[in-house]
């Protein structure tokens, strides 16, 4: 059978291909062609896994809440397509979730980036570049997270706005940015995948106050988050701490 890992991978971007494809043929635009998107990836995404994995339960975005997962030690965090204006709006940056929790742990999973022909799971991780000497923060494009300017401001670094969580992490993992700090409650099934690929690559993921992620809960939220390389997490904690 199909390791978890690789079948996150593999579903993951299978996925990012029906949403190219859907924008390259649809002829849709903007919020029609990032709801169809949605609607269709997460189809694909849930009859795979229930085929694949049909002890299971699921958490997805686009799914109706079912807390009888709360009763599951094996749960898919599934975001069927993570940054849907970016989507919509033809850019790059957005992305494909698919990541397993188990006992409330993140375990496995992948995030594809479609747009970009890449996709990055928690088998065979990818080395991490050194982290520049001045940091930078990716943060949202729309709303960036006050404490990531409060930080960049206090070690001298520089904010870069981009889409999705993934997209985030991502650019995080292949040395684009050196910090990826969200505040404010964001749903598992944005930080799930995220986090087991840093995890996988070496980088250290926990909440601001240096506690660790916890998943499929009666309230499915990630409070916050801090992904940066091992080496700048001391001082980066001890610079949260006051912010908190």
């Amino acid at each position: 059978m199909m390791t978890d890992a690789a079948l996150a991978r593999q579903l993951a971007t299978e996925a990012g291909q029906i949403l190219l494809a859907l924008r390259r043929d649809s002829g849709l635009e903007g919020k029609a062609l990032g709801k169809a998107g949605d609607a269709d990836a997460n189809r694909f995404l849930m009859d795979a896994l229930r085929a694949a994995r049909p002890d299971d339960a699921i958490l997805s975005e686009e799914e109706a809440p079912d807390l009888a997962r709360l009763a599951a030690r094996r749960v898919w965090l599934v975001d069927p397509l993570d940054g849907t204006r970016e989507y919509g709006e033809h850019r790059h940056d957005w992305a494909v979730h698919v990541a397993l929790s188990i006992d409330g742990r993140i375990a496995d999973g992948a995030v594809a980036q479609p747009a970009l022909d890449q996709c990055f799971c928690t088998a065979n991780p990818p080395a991490i570049p050194a982290p520049a000497d001045a940091l930078r923060f990716a943060v949202s494009r729309t709303r960036p997270a006050p404490m990531a300017e409060a930080l960049a401001a206090t070690v001298g670094g520089e904010l870069v706005p981009m889409g999705s969580a993934g997209v985030k992490t991502l650019a995080v993992v292949r040395g684009e940015v050196d910090v990826y700090l969200h505040q404010g409650d964001m749903n598992e099934w944005d930080s799930g995948a995220p986090a087991a690929v840093a995890q996988a690559a070496g980088l250290w993921v926990s909440r601001l106050d240096g506690s660790a992620l916890k998943f499929n809960q009666e309230r499915p939220l990630t409070p916050d988050i801090l992904i940066c390389h091992m080496e700048n997490r001391d001082r980066l904690l001890a610079h949260i701490a006051p912010l908190l």
